[in-house]
């Protein structure tokens, strides 16, 4: 008999990798002007450079930006532009913190912040981008923390758990209470056997121990689009997701390229998956949206609670009224919505208000019960119904004017408040004509998005195709903006007997109150979004016979249609607006009023 005896080889010291304790790090630290690396620009940099636990060297400057500080990042940083007036360009320091970090190890908290600005700053001066190996303290934290010991992985809590020094929004500061929090991490990852650089990378991209040993829930999870649930041992859903390819998408959360610290979390407690098949992708993202709003997991947290949104409604009284709602109750009210949250609302009524004299007072009045007028009839504001100096005649007129505002034509609005916004401006008060753009854009973006809602919702049934990925036609059957059937029609297949009996098996949808009769805003715009997709076709249109109630408003035209004069047009002009203030990284009613050209 022949035995082979296989000679063990020693591993080369670049198999081991490099020692923690021999590593040089530079942790780093960046101000800047904004958020964007592509728009904003640094105003301070802070290092320390580090090696077996000794601080070798400190690097720290002040950058002139050559853009003005935003005043509330001057109030975040102290850095004002009196302080960089005589500071140096960035393409001044740049060569000295690169060759400070040279053949070093970069670290920085939420790494990919300061990195991105740096690679910015390397492309527009010429500089080749950094080659440096790089780590994560927030990373590194999400990975070896629990919740009990940090709610939250921000420097400032972290510093508080580890460091001496307090983050003040500083670079150097900054810096310093990050390479405490950096040793802090390499020592719990210690006790992991974690000892070299190369160990410690791929320790915050390892998955957990939890992750590994659920593996197997995937297993029975078909190849197919569809939705999944997480649920618990009890069998209540913790989470709910979608997928083109079901077993692909639930195979990943096993991985360590799920690395979200509340999924990871999930997924410990996960006692099984349960796979719903759909027919169509479309049919998956309504299945999903329902199932989240309906069981309300904990773990999801888009789309949860979608009984929360508000309605501005012009209520139905002798002397109509604008009121914030919940629910939508009474088909003979107009509705503006759905928002968000009620401050939302109040904006948009308040620039309904600018442009049409409503009352604004609560109490419900008549023509034959009157009381005293409140101020804002002596600043001709309100034309006094309550004192009987409007006739409900005439307060028709404004209340009909409020509703095709609210339903058909926000140029009214639009023009009655930009106005006063010129008006301001003219007058140097900055401050309240940046409020007023602020409510006339929750004006319009309410608007233009339930006169696209409206358009659909009002369509009694639509029946529309889109070629398949995998060969034959995705076909769905719409009522009244709520998906009532899926199906996928085989190549080859002829469309008439299929479309018959899909209609004939769809469910049976009765539309209630409102610009939302049959379904949330978010199924709505879910259909929306893949009837406007490439190489969809209509195969069915169906109208409500002339005089039923549709919910269409006088002058939105029928069919699938929005009015000409609707918001739509506006939303541009808005929206040019808002990407100004975006890229001066001023936060909302901080800038200056200006006319929405």
């Amino acid at each position: 008999m022949v035995v082979t005896v296989e000679h063990a080889v020693q591993g080369t010291l670049d198999e081991l990798g490099t020692p923690l304790s021999q590593i040089t790090f530079v942790v780093f630290d960046l101000e800047t002007t904004g958020v964007s690396a592509g728009e904003h620009a640094i105003t301070e940099i802070g290092a320390v450079k580090v090696r077996g636990g000794q601080v070798l060297g400190e690097f720290t400057t002040l950058v002139n930006p050559g853009t003005p500080i935003p005043p509330f990042i001057s109030v975040l940083t102290g850095i004002t532009d009196a302080m960089v007036a005589q500071a140096p360009r960035i393409e001044s320091v740049l060569p000295a913190f690169l060759a400070f970090a040279e053949g070093a190890t970069l670290v920085a908290h939420n790494a990919g912040f300061d990195v991105g600005f740096v690679k910015a700053a390397c492309a527009a001066h010429g500089y080749p981008p950094p080659a440096h190996p790089v780590l994560d303290t927030v990373a590194l934290a999400r990975r070896l923390l629990t919740r009990d010991e940090a709610p939250n992985c921000k420097l400032a809590t972290l510093a508080r758990l580890f460091s001496s020094t307090e983050p003040c929004h500083r670079a150097l500061s900054d810096a310093r209470a990050t390479v405490d929090v950096l040793h802090a991490l390499i020592e719990r990852a210690g006790s992991f056997g974690v000892h070299t650089l190369e160990e410690l990378k791929g320790f915050t991209r390892a998955p957990t121990p939890e992750q590994r040993r659920k593996r197997h829930l995937a297993e029975a999870v078909p190849s197919a689009p569809g939705v999944y649930v997480f649920e618990d041992e009890r069998g209540d859903p913790l989470y709910v997701g979608k997928s083109v390819n079901l077993r692909t998408r639930v195979r990943g959360y096993f991985t360590a390229s799920e690395t979200r610290p509340r999924i990871r979390e999930m997924v410990g407690i996960a006692a099984r998956v349960r796979p719903i098949v759909c027919a169509t992708p479309l049919e998956a993202e309504v299945r999903e949206l329902r199932l989240i709003g309906s069981a309300k997991p904990r773990y999801n947290r888009r789309s949860r609670f979608p009984e929360k949104v508000v309605w501005l409604k012009l209520t139905d009284e002798p002397f109509p009224r604008l009121s914030i709602v919940r629910e939508v109750k009474d088909d003979r009210a107009a509705y503006l919505g759905p928002f968000a949250s009620t401050r939302a609302a109040d904006d948009a009524r308040a620039a309904l208000h600018e442009a049409v004299p409503l009352r604004r007072c609560t109490d419900r009045i008549s023509p034959r019960r009157g009381r005293p007028a409140c101020a804002l009839a002596g600043i001709g504001r309100c034309g006094a119904p309550c004192e009987g100096r409007q006739s409900p005649e005439e307060y028709a007129r404004h209340v009909e004017a409020a509703r095709r505002a609210m339903e058909v034509d926000a140029g009214p609005v639009f023009a009655a408040v930009e106005a006063r916004m010129a008006r301001l401006a003219a007058e140097q008060r900055y401050e309240e004509a940046a409020a007023d753009r602020d409510r006339l854009a929750a004006y319009v973006r309410a608007s233009a998005r339930m006169q696209r809602l409206r358009a659909l919702t009002s369509i009694p049934q639509l029946v529309a195709a889109a070629p398949s990925a995998a060969g034959g036609w995705e076909v769905h059957v719409v009522r009244h903006g709520r998906l009532a059937a899926a199906g996928v029609m085989p190549r080859g297949a002829h469309p008439a007997p299929f479309t018959a009996a899909l209609v004939a098996t769809a469910e049976t949808v009765v539309p209630g109150p409102g610009p939302t009769p049959a379904a949330g805003a978010e199924e709505t715009e879910c259909v929306l979004r893949w009837l406007e997709g490439p190489g969809v076709r209509l195969v069915e249109l169906v109208e409500a016979p002339p005089g039923a109630p549709d919910g269409t408003p006088p002058g939105a035209g029928r069919g699938w249609s929005m009015p000409v004069t609707g918001s739509a047009r506006l939303l541009e002009r808005i929206d040019r607006a808002h990407r100004a203030q975006e890229s001066s990284g001023e936060p909302h009613r901080r800038r200056e009023g200006r006319p929405l050209r």
